[in-house]
């Protein structure tokens, strides 16, 4: 062999030997044209948002039966329950299904930690508590007149159809109302010289139709005291959102309505913040079928294996990670921020005048205000990832909690690496809100209403726990601090196109997006040092063995010359 050739040798399997090494200590995917990019690319929204009167928004009804051809309808209404009543002469057995819903009653019981949840009993860290500020909060309950502990449930015209079923996009329910919307004429928002028309009860009873995504959002992209408050992806934008915001709902694509994924029996709504599904094993769900399965899930539509054949490695991520993990790299990717915490204890800063006041960022979101203190919003946020096996575990009211610890108010269940759990992307909200020292449990306040208790009325910590605490059938200590306190939700909707979802890169590398997430081997992140050095001493003892070869191989030739 000539000198040039053991050369070439040596080197070869150097080289060899060196990939190999690499390859084993820090395994990396292929580069492709798709994985290339170290952070995602997302598509940034246009600058033009159309109107909910686009398209398909403004599509004709499809509906059977035209009800404002209906005599029962024909009518001067001058409240909510009486158009339920005249509802109830057709849909007989609408409000006793009503009656049975998380909807209407606001309760859930937890079948795996038998704690009883619901916005009636848990406390969260936006608005804080249901309890003492019932006539407030009710306007997102599917009723009428819930303004305390006496309200009727049973009662089949407290009911509110139209709050679900209107399509005039006219019917909305005010703050303060107890349920109601404004029946007359009236200042809205108080004090602002801006006035809303009193409600039209005939027309909106006789133009009700199926729920939209519109109806839906009326509550839900609202939730937390506003828009885009609570969750991090349900806001308004998703009334006529674009195809890089959502690819199942967008206006010209698919134009799913939150009905199509959240079926509903009995007006019992699929699909639960209190009773997510984590894990879905069985494939695609054929529509009609009685096995009680949750028909919200991903892999109810796209099945176990949703990836093309020419892609296998994806499939065989689905027993560890979500799908929402990968599919919605980021939240709040609309035009709208999210509110990310709020401080209750800066709350109560009056101006020089005495009054009220706001601070508003360059957005027009509000910065602060002395009626609910400090926020910071964000948008195209990263969510952070957790092992979940759909189960969550509550810190109510009346649970000890040490006052001087960050307190979770709900805290996502999961193992890590067991076939029961998968790593999800979450919004985590952190706040700061009141704590009853002498109880050792997160303080209920009443925060609105025309009495003087009231902490938006008043400014008065004392008084407003006082009173929350008492309407919670507790004894308030008289003393109270601000304890540091965080809350979770799953992230779901704003699902990107498919262009858009994470690359390879973005979780196989140092400080990726899985950096601290355990239970989970992930080649790139998690390179052993010390197989790397061994690997790097095998390769170099193996060039010096064919250098010596190559030498003795030259130094024999020429002896033999």
């Amino acid at each position: 062999m000539s000198i040039r050739n053991t050369l070439l040798l040596a080197f070869c399997m150097t080289g060899t030997m060196l990939a190999t090494t690499i390859a084993v200590a820090n395994v990396q995917p292929p580069v492709t044209a798709t994985n290339a990019v170290t952070e995602v690319k997302t598509v940034q929204a246009p600058t033009k948002i159309s109107s909910a009167t686009d398209s398909k928004q403004n599509k004709k009804s499809v509906s059977t039966a035209d009800h404002s051809k209906f005599d029962e309808l024909q009518k001067d209404f001058k409240s909510g329950p009486e158009v339920t009543t005249a509802c109830l002469e057709c849909h007989t057995e609408a409000a006793k299904q009503v009656h049975k819903t998380k909807h209407w009653t606001w309760e859930y019981i937890n079948p795996a930690t038998k704690q009883k949840l619901g916005k009636k009993n848990v406390i969260n860290n936006f608005c804080t508590s249901v309890t003492s500020n019932q006539t407030f909060c009710s306007a997102c309950h599917v009723g009428y007149g819930w303004a305390d502990d006496n309200f009727d449930f049973t009662k089949e015209e407290n009911v509110d159809c139209v709050v679900c079923h209107d399509t005039t996009g006219k019917y909305k329910k005010l703050p303060g109302l107890s349920g109601h919307p404004n029946y007359e004429s009236m200042e809205w928002p108080p004090h602002s010289g801006k006035f809303r028309e009193a409600t039209d009860l005939t027309n909106i009873a006789q133009s009700v139709g199926k729920t939209s995504r519109k109806t839906c959002g009326s509550c839900h992209f609202y939730g937390g005291g506003g828009n885009a408050v609570k969750h991090g992806d349900l806001d308004s934008s998703l009334v006529n959102p674009k195809h890089y915001l959502d690819v199942h709902m967008e206006t010209e694509g698919l134009d799913f309505s939150c009905a199509k994924c959240h079926l509903s029996d009995s007006h019992e709504v699929s699909g639960s913040r209190y009773a997510p599904t984590a894990v879905d094993t069985d494939g695609v769900l054929m529509r009609g079928k009685a096995d009680g399965r949750n028909p919200t899930t991903c892999q109810a539509c796209h099945g176990d294996t949703p990836h093309k054949a020419e892609h296998p490695k994806l499939n065989e991520h689905t027993d560890k990670i979500a799908c929402q993990t990968c599919h919605i790299p980021e939240y709040a990717r609309g035009p709208l921020a999210t509110k990310m915490s709020w401080d209750w204890s800066t709350a109560g800063t009056l101006d020089e005048n005495g009054h009220r006041k706001q601070v508003k960022g360059s957005d027009g979101r509000t910065l602060y205000d002395s009626k609910k203190g400090d926020f910071t919003y964000d948008r195209y946020v990263i969510p952070e990832y957790v092992w979940f096996n759909g189960d969550i575990k509550y810190t109510l009211f009346g649970d000890k909690v040490d006052g001087e610890d960050l307190v979770k108010i709900n805290e996502f269940l999961g193992t890590p690496g067991a076939p029961d759990s998968r790593i999800w992307p979450v919004k985590t909200f952190r706040g700061k809100q009141p704590y009853d020292v002498g109880n050792q449990t997160l303080a209920i306040f009443h925060t609105a209403g025309k009495d003087d208790s009231a902490f938006w009325g008043n400014y008065d910590w004392d008084k407003a726990i006082k009173w929350g605490m008492e309407a919670a059938g507790a004894d308030y200590s008289g003393e109270f601090k601000f304890v540091e306190t965080e809350m979770s939700w799953p992230i779901t909707h704003m699902v990107a196109p498919k262009e858009d979802a994470l690359t390879c890169k973005q979780c196989h590398k140092k400080e990726g997006r899985l950096e601290g997430v355990e239970g989970v081997y992930i080649p790139g992140r998690d390179a052993n040092p010390w197989i790397y050095k061994i690997g790097l001493l095998i390769a170099l003892l193996t060039l010096i063995g064919v250098a010596i070869h190559g030498g003795i191989r030259v130094y024999m030739h020429k002896r033999g010359e």
